[in-house]
């Protein structure tokens, strides 16, 4: 099953389950939710293309002790409404859900409006801001069902792309995939997928992370002993470095990043041509741990 059917399948369960449950779809999943429109229709609502008001009424929902839960593709979600994410939910300390899908270039046919490897970077400057990266639709049902009703604004990035196996993970933590002694990498979501196949063979520890907000400081400190991190993000690269450098002090560390280079991907082509150019594949990941363990 993917994300996206996982996201119905979750919803409309805790729709039953929790008449607090408010879901605004941003004329996105439309058709995905026909059962919810018909079982629940004083509860769900397409407020259509107007995801910036749409997160405003979500916050004044939030202010009734309801828990809405918005859904659109990442780049309407976040970077339209990034002004109102943070005046309207994170500075009056508000909760509630924000669930995108196709997230950096899952929709990669459509261009630069569709593109969104800038939302984890922009939403970590949010105060308060939670975010979850689940790596399959089982972990996304997982963490939302932890998640959804903890009073704090809280983003789940679903993708198109998923890890061949999941986890059970808790919200806030990470998973030790395997231990090594050489350097550590840090897999966030579906990144794993190409992580697990690059350190085949090699003596290196497998950090697996579901959340980047809030950060899993102690996992990270208790298996890096080598002080070499290897950093894999499928957005843009480098937006847990700082995480990473706070975490480890005052031990020195080599960090190095693999993930979506800061520039416009203006080729035409499918998500995984894109891999290829900018290098985001098992090859060029066990590349950069080689040289890094061996540095």
């Amino acid at each position: 099953m993917s994300m996206r059917k996982q996201l119905v399948k979750t919803v409309e369960r805790l729709l039953a389950e929790d008449e607090k449950i408010i879901l605004l779809l941003g004329d996105i999943g439309v058709f995905g939710f026909r059962n919810s429109f018909k079982k629940f229709p004083e509860r769900v609502y397409n407020i259509g293309i107007l995801e910036q008001s749409t997160v405003s009424l979500a916050a004044g929902l939030s202010m009734t002790d309801l828990i809405p839960v918005v859904h659109t593709i990442t780049p309407f979600v976040v970077e339209r409404c990034v002004e109102q994410l943070k005046d309207d939910f994170c500075y009056q300390k508000l909760g509630g859900n924000f669930v995108s899908v196709g997230g950096s270039y899952d929709y990669a046919a459509l261009g630069c409006t569709h593109h969104c490897p800038a939302d984890v970077g922009l939403l970590k400057m949010l105060p308060g801001m939670e975010i979850a990266v689940p790596g399959t639709a089982e972990e996304f049902d997982l963490l939302f069902q932890q998640g959804y009703a903890n009073n704090r604004p809280t983003y789940y990035r679903l993708s198109e792309r998923e890890n061949p196996y999941g986890f059970e993970v808790t919200f806030g933590k990470a998973i030790v995939v395997q231990e090594g002694s050489s350097a550590t990498v840090v897999a966030v979501g579906p990144a794993l997928k190409p992580v697990l196949e690059a350190v085949k063979a090699l003596d290196v520890t497998v950090l697996y992370y579901t959340c980047v907000a809030p950060f899993d400081e102690e996992t990270l400190k208790n298996y890096c002993t080598s002080g070499k991190i290897l950093l894999c993000e499928p957005y843009y690269r480098g937006g847990l470095v700082s995480d990473i450098v706070r975490s480890m002090w005052p031990m020195k560390v080599l960090v190095d990043c693999v993930g979506v280079p800061l520039e416009f991907l203006s080729n035409y082509g499918s998500a995984e041509e894109h891999d290829e150019s900018i290098g985001f594949t098992s090859f060029n990941i066990r590349k950069q741990l080689e040289n890094l363990i061996n540095a």
